[in-house]
């Protein structure tokens, strides 16, 4: 059955959405594949956030080629269907690399990463890199080690200061005596000014009884 334009023109919008949204895109023949190992590959892709598409390798080209121009012969060859990861950039390449390890009628072509056309040598090079979840966790592992190198060194110098202010307080005595209170102050020496006021009287007295006194004849 003859395929129409529109439908032709509506897989073309399809495919070109889905080259503009994927993060990597594989080529693979699949030729010879059954139904039960497609049905399986598309449900392993499908848990990674990737899905694998059949289509023309015509209508492939045409909406590749705003993103890396005309694709090399050598990525179209025989039947091909490409597999897009959308999340991952990755997920779709170690999906497709490890079925054809175990399946011999899916042989990897080459594929598009980074915005270029890469073959399948590369393909197999980022098919054995570690995936996002694991780069992740490694980043962070590396990012948590100069921190925790940080918290280590922190933690000693606090508990330096500890030890010193236990030992500190292991010298002084286990309970303060109270000081004891001042000796009261000795009583200072009456005044001279008081004594003189004390004498004044008395000389006054003399003085009026020599006033009084009788005369002595001569």
């Amino acid at each position: 059955m003859a395929v129409t334009r529109q439908k032709k023109e509506e897989v073309l919008k399809e495919l070109v959405e889905k080259f503009s949204r994927s993060k990597s895109v594989v080529f693979a023949n699949y030729r010879g594949l059954d139904v039960a190992s497609i049905s399986e590959l598309r449900s392993e892709l499908r848990k990674e956030d990737a899905e694998m598409k059949v289509a023309k390798k015509t209508l492939m080209g045409l909406a590749a080629k705003d993103i890396v121009g005309e694709l090399d012969k050598s990525v179209m060859e025989g039947p091909v269907v490409a597999t897009f990861s959308y999340e991952d950039p990755l997920s779709g390449i170690r999906i497709l690399f490890k079925f054809s390890k175990k399946n011999d009628n899916i042989k990897l072509l080459g594929g598009i990463v980074d915005g270029k056309v890469v073959g399948p040598e590369v393909i197999q090079q980022y098919a054995k890199l570690p995936g996002r979840l694991e780069l992740l966790a490694k980043l962070i592992g590396s990012m948590n080690a100069p921190l925790s190198g940080f918290v280590g060194i922190g933690n000693g110098l606090i508990g330096g200061i500890v030890r010193v202010l236990n030992a500190y307080k292991d010298t002084m005595p286990a309970e303060a005596t109270p000081a004891p209170a001042p000796a009261p102050a000795p009583e200072a020496p009456a005044p001279v000014v008081e004594e003189k006021a004390e004498e004044a009287p008395v000389a006054e007295e003399e003085k009026k009884e020599e006033e009084e006194a009788p005369a002595e004849t001569v």
